[in-house]
């Protein structure tokens, strides 16, 4: 796991509460859509608090992977559903998948 996110629609109380609660040093990103609030968690894992129209607040574990369209079709061919399809951002590659057990995950592969 290379990064934890914090996915609410109340980014101002979730990082207020998360700074007091874990000290996590913050810093705050505009992003084309939304606020992003970025969370240094410690040595080699980053994270973040996206402020997003959700039904209930949810933390998104990315792991890091070789091929996001391999990791994403395996994950379909278990029995996950695709919720978000590869896609390029600025820095890498990533899909998001929602696995049977109810589980949510992303994978990651960062731009080389």
């Amino acid at each position: 796991m290379v990064h934890l996110e914090l996915h609410t629609g109340d980014l101002a109380g979730a990082r207020d509460f998360y700074a007091g609660l874990c000290g996590w040093r913050q810093e705050q990103v505009q992003i084309a859509t939304n606020s992003y609030q970025t969370l240094e968690l410690s040595e080699g894992l980053g994270g973040g608090i996206v402020e997003c129209p959700v039904t209930r607040p949810i933390w998104l574990p990315y792991v890091e992977v070789p091929d996001v369209q391999c990791a994403t079709e395996q994950a379909r061919q278990c029995g996950a559903t695709v919720l978000l399809e590869p896609r390029q951002g600025p820095v890498g590659r990533r899909s998001v998948v929602s696995t049977p057990a109810g589980g949510e995950l992303a994978f990651w592969q960062p731009k080389r």
